[in-house]
């Protein structure tokens, strides 16, 4: 069975966006932006909703090609493109990059997805994330919160039926005051 692994920059009220989809209290130090590098480079699938697929698709597939690109940027782009990646949208037509579209439920792809074998996928977006959530498959948070109180925009977390027991499995700080915490789903006996 595959593992899910949810993660993103939230601020520290819970928000991986502002209001308005502004993202620009998220911008990585050199240090954070290589982490999430060689966490990307350990995933075998990413699993995309819509808006963060338009989000990333809007820049990376060129990213290595940008003035002043960094070496990690530059690794960035080319795993973005390699690395298979499925969206969930009933508006996206095509994808390129290795990519495909899921028009059905996403819930059920996901659940399908997991039964297989292969390397962890990833989840992104809020929308599609609280649904992984609520249908009890993220199997770990990656959890990277920066010193800033946004007030508002779009949650991290999703509501949920019941409550989830989780196992503290890393702690790390970054430049600026940014903090890691990575957590597994307890297993239930």
């Amino acid at each position: 069975m595959r593992k899910l692994v949810y993660g993103m920059n939230l601020s520290l009220d819970g928000y991986i966006a502002a209001p308005g989809d502004d993202f620009g209290w998220s911008e990585p130090s050199d240090e954070l932006f290589q982490w999430w590098l060689e966490q990307e480079q350990a995933i075998g699938l990413f699993l995309y909703g819509r808006k963060l697929w338009e989000t990333m698709s809007s820049y990376w597939p060129t990213g290595d090609q940008q003035p002043g690109a960094t070496p990690a940027e530059v690794e960035f782009a080319r795993n973005w493109r390699d690395t298979p990646k499925v969206v969930f949208s009933s508006t996206v037509g095509e994808a390129g990059w290795n990519t495909r579209v899921v028009t059905g439920d996403a819930v059920e792809e996901i659940t399908r997805l997991k039964a297989g074998e292969g390397e962890p996928m990833r989840v992104g977006g809020a929308t599609l994330g609280g649904a992984a959530m609520r249908a009890g498959l993220v199997d770990e948070y990656e959890i990277v919160t920066h010193p800033v109180l946004v007030g508002g925009g779009t949650p991290f977390f999703a509501a949920m039926a019941g409550q989830v027991k989780l196992d503290l499995v890393e702690t790390r700080t970054f430049p600026g005051g940014v903090v890691l915490t990575r957590y597994a789903v307890r297993a239930t006996a």
